[in-house]
This record gives structure tokens, sequence and C-alpha cells, in this order.
């Protein structure tokens, strides 16, 4: 679950990174909001199939969360929001807690209607871990590439492939409920 001081902080770097001009107010273009999708799904294609033929567990923890990553900002781009270059997978991240989260469990507990009080925590916590999965996956991309063994790779590389297909589902269907 996402802590309140994390909270916080993606917050105070989100204003700023508005002030730097790092994320820009934009008007949404289709064809900009086409690229990502497609990004999105090639980077999940892809790490489906080389995690089938097993070729290489560093790119399917790389593709799985580049999955991630375009369709985040597919989302944050459809709520009128265009990030930049620089350090542009932090700024994501940060941006996903601030302009996503609230609406992600908005969308989630209208899948949940029928389940009122227990749903909120579940929604909550559900909300929250889709977000960290994109910071997990971030931080694990750098370190995957540079310490850890072949064995631990392949158990990485599973978990990246399943946080990003949820990931993309969950993100898929908050973009169809936005304006």
């Amino acid at each position: 679950m996402l802590d309140t001081e994390k909270i916080k902080e993606a917050e105070a770097n989100v204003k700023k990174y508005l002030e730097d001009g790092l994320i820009k107010k934009t008007t949404v273009d289709k064809g900009i909001m086409n690229t990502y999708a497609k990004n999105a799904n090639e980077s999940l294609d892809v790490a489906k199939l080389i995690s089938n033929n097993g070729a290489s567990n560093l790119w399917v923890v790389v593709a799985s969360y580049y999955a991630m990553y375009y369709l985040a900002n597919a989302v944050i781009y459809k709520l009128g929001y265009k990030i930049g270059d620089k350090i542009s997978h932090k700024i994501t991240s940060d941006a996903l807690i601030v302009f996503v989260r609230h609406k992600l469990k908005k969308s989630l507990l209208e899948d949940y209607e029928e389940i009122k009080e227990e749903a909120l925590d579940l929604v909550q916590n559900k909300a929250d871990a889709i977000i960290l999965h994109y910071d997990y996956e971030r931080e694990k991309r750098g370190k995957f590439q540079y310490d850890m063994t072949e064995e631990v790779k392949e158990g990485k590389a599973k978990t990246s492939l399943a946080r990003a297909k949820e990931f993309v589902n969950e993100m898929k269907n908050l973009l169809e409920t936005l304006p």
C-alpha cells in the first residue's frame, strides 16, 4: 500500500514538475493516444513472446515495464497532461499517484459496487498495489540489468509479466471510463 509519506512526496514533486515544465497541460490528440496504446500492446506482446520462448528474462522485465509505462502515460495524457523527456519514468510514477490513483480507485469501486464497506479497503489496497507495480518494475528494471543471477531473474521476469498484464488491463479499463 502507498504510504502517506510517498503520496505527499509525489504531490510535492508533481507541483514542482508542473512549475518546471516537466509536465504540461495539453489537449488530447487521438493520434498520440493511439501511439501510446499501440506501444503498450506491442511491449506486452513482446514480453509474452520472450517469456514463452524463454529467450531472455531481462527483456521480459524490460518489455513488461514498458507496457506499463506507455499505458500509464496514455492515462495521464487523456487526463490532459503530457510528460516531457527528462526523468520521464520518475515523473510518470509520481503523476500516477497524483492524477490517476483516485480515478483508478473509483473505477475499481464501480466494478465492485455490490460489496459496499468491504470494497472500500479492498479497492484502496488494489489501486495502491497497481500504482506500486509501476514503481517496483521501474526499480527492478535497473537492478535486473546489472545485479542478479539468471535463476533469480527468471522468477522476477514472471512476476513482471503478471504485474504488467494486471496493470495494462486496469489502465485500459480506466481509459474507457475517462471522458
